[in-house]
């Protein structure tokens, strides 16, 4: 089974992290690693571009939530870029809509 990929680009104010693959108990952990690194490294914004994501558990919900919850702290809000309209409408179910920018 393929695990999945993570790549980060530095811009002057944002770190940009794109994923491929499915994000899910086993690969949670790795994303919000991820995440929670680029928290602590970033002075500026964190994207995260979702367009090659196929899949979002719950578990990637609680990657999501702590990095938001990182950046609110330092009065940033997550990025969601080139989300696909699945995961897009689980965003928008769960409320998570209303703390983290999201973006079709």
């Amino acid at each position: 089974m393929k695990e999945l990929e993570i790549t980060e680009q530095q811009s002057q104010s944002t770190t940009v992290l794109s994923v491929v693959g499915a994000v899910d108990s086993n690969t949670a952990p790795e994303l919000q690693q991820a995440l929670l690194r680029a928290t602590e490294t970033s002075t500026g914004g964190v994207e995260l571009d979702l367009a090659k994501v196929s899949y979002l558990s719950s578990a990637g919900l609680r990657a999501l939530l702590m990095a938001a919850k990182a950046l609110q702290k330092r009065s940033e809000r997550l990025k969601l870029i080139n989300v696909p309209l699945p995961i897009k409408n689980v965003l928008n179910l769960t409320g998570f809509a209303t703390f983290i920018d999201v973006s079709p």
